[in-house]
C-alpha cells in the first residue's frame, strides 16, 4: 500500500533478530553500558536519558524461528556469559561418543580418519530454540526487552546510507487492503542498525545488493537442513552420542551429509543437510531425508519410535570468501547474516555470539564517542568510518582465525565429493589454502541442469510415505507448529508468473514443487489447460530455500505479518 502515513521513532541502536548473534549484541552492549554507569563514565549519546536500544524479532516469541542441529561449541558463551554454566542453560547432554560413517544404500563403514575440526568431545548437544529462550531470560534480567511479532519489512536506505527499518503492517488482507484492525508499520530510524536475521535475511539481501557489500566476494552458498525430533525406545543409543554421515541418499556430486544426535537415551535428533548447488531439478531435500531414515542404520534406531517435531532451514555455507563487507554507513552485519559459520564444522553459534560481541563493542565506542574514529557531532546515521573498527576487531579475533583456516572448504566440493575430499586433505596440511589461494564458486541455482529437449519432461520417482517412519510434507509441516494469518498477502513474491507456466515447465519441470521442504509450491491445472502455480503460503517454515534455489531468481521471500511462521520448540 502506497502513501501510508507512518510514525517515525528515533532509535540509537537497533538490533533486528533475536537469535544468538542478535541477543549477544544486546547483552554485551548492555553490560558495557552498566560497567560505564557504575564507574561514572557514561559519555556521548549514552548519557542521554532518552537513549534507546531496541531489539525486534519477527517470531511470536523469542526462539520460535530458531533451528539448528545443534552441537554447541561453548567458546562464545565462555566469553559472553563467563558464569553461564551456573545459570542452568538448557543443554541436553555432553557429547560422549563421536563418529563419522559413510553410508552406502544398505550398509555403512566408519570413516577411518576424522579431522580434528569434526571432534565434538567437550561440547554439548542442545536445542538451539531452547538455548535462545534461555539467553532471552538473561537479557530480560538485564532490562532488555525484545519486541516480538515485529518483522523488519523494508530497509530504509537513503543517499547510500542505511538509516533504519520499516516494520511490518498489521491487518492487511490477501488483496493488500486494510482490514478493520489495520496498523501501519513504524519507521525505526537508527543511528546504528545491527542486522542479525540469520541466513538469507530479506533486509540483508536487499541491502547487500543496493550497497554493493558483496563486491569482490564469492557468491553465498547454502545448504538446506531438514530435521526431525524422535522419541525412541530405550536401549537403542546412549545419550551424548553424535554421529555424522556422508553418502546415501546423496550422490557423489551432491555435497551434504546427515546427523544423528542422542539428546537422551530416548530422544533422538536426526537430520539431513544438502547443498543447494545441485544439478537434478527433481531433487527434493525433504524426500531425501525420508530416504535417509529408511537406511537400515537409521531405521534400526527409529523403529518403534515416534516423530514429534519437524523443521527446516537454510545454512549459510559459503565461507570466508563469501562474507559480505560487514559494515556500512549506519550498519553492521552479524551471525549468519554476515557469513559467520564454519563450513567444515557446520557450526556457527559460537561465531554468531562472537560477532555480536564485536559489534556491541564497536557500537559502544561510537555511541559513547570514545572510538578512535569518533567525531564530536557526527551526522546520523553514524558513518562507515566510525563502524570500520568492527571489521578490524574481526580481523584480530579467533573468529577470523577459525574462518580463515577453512576459507576454501566449501568451494573445494564444487566438482563433487571425491574432488572435495582431496581438496580438504590439501587444505588441512596447508592451513586452509589447499591447491589455490582462493577457490571460486558459482551461485547455487546456476548448477541446476535444464531438461533435455523432447525428453518427455522430468522423471520424478514415486514418493510413498507410511506415516510411521516416513512422512509427507503436510504432516511434517504440522509437526513444525507453523501458523500464519490466512487472510494476508502472500509473503512469497513471484516476479513473473508466466515464467512458471511456460519457460520453467519446459526447461526445468517446475523444481519449486520439489525443493521446498514444506509443500508451498504446487502446479495445478489452469483454465486454459496449462499448468499454473498455486502457493500454499501458510505452509511456509521460513527456510528461504526457494529464494536461493529458483533457477530464474524470480522468487523473493519477505516476512509475513509478524508472529507468523513455525513454532520451534526443542529443535
Amino acid at each position: 500500500m502506497a502513501n501510508i502515513e507512518r510514525d517515525v521513532m528515533p532509535v540509537d541502536l537497533l538490533i533486528v533478530g533475536a537469535g544468538p548473534a542478535g541477543l549477544a549484541t544486546a547483552i554485551h552492549f548492555t553490560r558495557l553500558m552498566e560497567k560505564a554507569r557504575a564507574e561514572g563514565k557514561l559519555q556521548g549519546a549514552l548519557k542521554n536519558p532518552e537513549f534507546m536500544m531496541m531489539v525486534i524479532e519477527k517470531g511470536a516469541s523469542v526462539g520460535d524461528h530458531i533451528l539448528s542441529g545443534a552441537v554447541v561449541d561453548p567458546r562464545g558463551f565462555d566469553e559472553l556469559i563467563p558464569d553461564w554454566k551456573s545459570k542452568n542453560p538448557p543443554l541436553a547432554t555432553a557429547v560422549k561418543d563421536d563418529a563419522m560413517f559413510y553410508l552406502t544404500e544398505n550398509g555403512k563403514f566408519a570413516v577411518p580418519f576424522m579431522p580434528k575440526a569434526m571432534h565434538n568431545h567437550g561440547y554439548h548437544i542442545a536445542s538451539l530454540s531452547q538455548l535462545v529462550r534461555w539467553m532471552n531470560t538473561i537479557a530480560l534480567e538485564m532490562g532488555i526487552e525484545v519486541m516480538t511479532s515485529t518483522a523488519g519489512a523494508n530497509p530504509i536506505i537513503e543517499d547510500g546510507k542505511f538509516r533504519g527499518v520499516v516494520t511490518d503492517d498489521k491487518g492487511v488482507d490477501k488483496d493488500g487492503n486494510p482490514r478493520s484492525n489495520f496498523e501501519p508499520g513504524i519507521e525505526l530510524r537508527a543511528g546504528i542498525t545491527v542486522l542479525a536475521e540469520g541466513p538469507r535475511g530479506s533486509l540483508a539481501k536487499t541491502t547487500i545488493s543496493q550497497l554493493n557489500l558483496d563486491e569482490g566476494r564469492n557468491p553465498p552458498n547454502y545448504l538446506t537442513g531438514v530435521k526431525e525430533l524422535w522419541e525412541i525406545p530405550t536401549g537403542r543409543i546412549k545419550a551424548g552420542t553424535v554421529y555424522h554421515t556422508m553418502g546415501y541418499p546423496l550422490t557423489l556430486n551432491h555435497f551434504g551429509g546427515g546427523f544423528i544426535y542422542a539428546m537422551s537415551d530416548t530422544q533422538l535428533a536426526v537430520g539431513l543437510c544438502s547443498a543447494l548447488a545441485y544439478e537434478d531439478p527433481a531433487f527434493d531435500p525433504h524426500y531425501a531425508f525420508q530416504q535417509y531414515k529408511q537406511h537400515p542404520f537409521l531405521a534400526g534406531l527409529l523403529k518403534g519410535g515416534k516423530m514429534s517435531k519437524y523443521g527446516a532451514k537454510t545454512i549459510n555455507e559459503g565461507g570466508y570468501y563469501a562474507m559480505p563487507q560487514l559494515y556500512a554507513d549506519g550498519l553492521m552485519l552479524v551471525g549468519e547474516t554476515g557469513g559467520f559459520l564454519n563450513s567444515m564444522r557446520l557450526k556457527g553459534i559460537h561465531l554468531g555470539i562472537k560477532s555480536g560481541m564485536m559489534a556491541a563493542e564497536t557500537a559502544f565506542e561510537v555511541l559513547s564517542g570514545t572510538g578512535s574514529n569518533s567525531a564530536e557531532s557526527p551526522e546520523l546515521p553514524y558513518p562507515s568510518s566510525m563502524l570500520e573498527p568492527y571489521n578490524l576487531r574481526f580481523q584480530d579475533s579467533w573468529a577470523h582465525e577459525e574462518l580463515w583456516s577453512v576459507r576454501n572448504f566449501h568451494q573445494g566440493f564444487e566438482g563433487g565429493m571425491i574432488g572435495g575430499m582431496f581438496h580438504t586433505a590439501a587444505q588441512m596440511v596447508s592451513g586452509g589454502r589447499g591447491w589455490s589461494s582462493r577457490l571460486s564458486a558459482k551461485s547455487d541455482h546456476t548448477h541446476m541442469k535444464k531438461l533435455f529437449p523432447n525428453s518427455g519432461g522430468m522423471v520424478v520417482p514415486a514418493k510413498k510415505f507410511d506415516s510411521i517412519l516416513t512422512f509427507d510434507k503436510v504432516s511434517d509441516v504440522y509437526a513444525s507448529g507453523t501458523l500464519h494469518e490466512e487472510n494476508q498477502p502472500a509473503h512469497l513474491h513471484i516476479a513473473d508468473l508466466t515464467i512458471c507456466s511456460d519457460r520453467c515447465t519446459a526447461e526445468y519441470g517446475n523444481p519449486c514443487q520439489h525443493f521446498c521442504p514444506a509443500g508451498v509450491y504446487e502446479m495445478v491445472e489452469g483454465d486454459n489447460g496449462k499448468k499454473k502455480l498455486h502457493l500454499n503460503a501458510s505452509n511456509c517454515v521460513h527456510c528461504k530455500t526457494c529464494d536461493i534455489a529458483d533457477p530464474y531468481g524470480i522468487i523473493t521471500w519477505v516476512p509475513p505479518e509478524g508472529g507468523g511462521g513455525p513454532r520451534y520448540s526443542g529443535l
